[in-house]
């Protein structure tokens, strides 16, 4: 299980909404519901989220055993 509460708290420190997101990387609807929804995505997309952002993966997700 992954969660994305960290990429929804990085958007609003950087005063980002999601589309703004989708905008910047260049996801489709179904990628972001995904993300919204908790659910895995491909490392691709959070490479182009880590790129768009700045920042690590870690800074982004995280994975709950």
């Amino acid at each position: 299980m992954v969660s994305y509460d960290k990429l929804w708290k990085k958007l609003i420190d950087l005063k980002l909404k999601k589309k703004d997101l989708k905008d910047m990387t260049g996801i489709g609807s179904t990628t972001m519901s995904k993300l919204i929804n908790n659910e895995p995505v491909s490392m691709a997309v959070m490479i182009k989220i880590c790129i768009a952002l700045k920042c690590n993966i870690g800074d982004v997700m995280d994975v709950i055993l």
